[in-house]
């Protein structure tokens, strides 16, 4: 990953925000060892905001789309009350072994459903409102995890959506890749969306902040 931020810019704030819990560290320290591609974890500062969002929202339901070893889950989950849940999508059955042995570690885990598969078959199957939904899966299935995410949000809810600068790749025109594409056709369809109120964040690789817009009311 690009250091789209300074690398001692962003250890200092990852010093002065919210710390690690012990297991969230022991889990990002043995996927960092022992993982071929431990550059998909979020790292702290990441995670710390991603704990805030939670509590900010006051959310009790909580979607990811894309789990890899479990790191952000936690961060959700150790953000929830205790009827709290999170309902994570994951592929790899290497990352979900993982995620799931270090969820028993956590008086957390307990909270956090993992949902194997394709992710857009995950989403076709619930119901209800999710608070917060955080989407950090495949690219190139961006665009449609984010108009499944709009159908699932709750209305004072939260989508984040990860990695939406690439690497600084998003500048570059003509794409490099598909994947590269597939971001650049997110960030477009996000911004022009006037359903929604939303910030692009140059956290880490980028993070979409989005929220429905209210509906105006009525004069009775």
């Amino acid at each position: 990953m690009a250091d789209l931020v300074l690398p001692k810019i962003d250890a200092y704030a990852a010093a002065h925000s919210l710390p690690e819990s012990p297991i969230r560290l022991a889990l990002r320290e043995e996927t960092e060892r022992t993982m071929e591609f431990a550059r998909m974890l979020v790292g702290p500062l990441e995670g710390a905001f991603l704990h805030m969002m939670t509590r900010l929202v006051q959310a009790t339901r909580v979607l990811e789309i894309g789990m890899f070893t479990g790191y952000s889950a936690l961060c959700f989950a150790e953000a929830l009350p205790e009827q709290g849940r999170v309902v994570t999508c994951e592929v790899d059955e290497e990352s979900a072994a993982v995620a799931r042995r270090f969820f028993t570690q956590s008086p957390h885990g307990r909270k956090i459903e993992v949902r194997m598969g394709p992710a857009l078959e995950t989403m076709g199957e619930l119901e209800g409102a999710f608070d917060l939904i955080f989407i950090d899966a495949d690219k190139q299935n961006y665009v449609n995890y984010y108009h499944r995410a709009m159908e699932l949000v709750s209305p004072r809810g939260v989508i984040l959506i990860d990695n939406v600068l690439w690497d600084g790749e998003v500048l570059r025109d003509p794409p490099p890749d598909d994947r590269t594409a597939a971001i650049q056709q997110l960030n477009r369809v996000v911004a022009g969306d006037s359903r929604v109120t939303a910030v692009l964040a140059t956290i880490r690789d980028g993070i979409w902040v989005i929220t429905p817009t209210p509906t105006p009311q009525k004069p009775s």
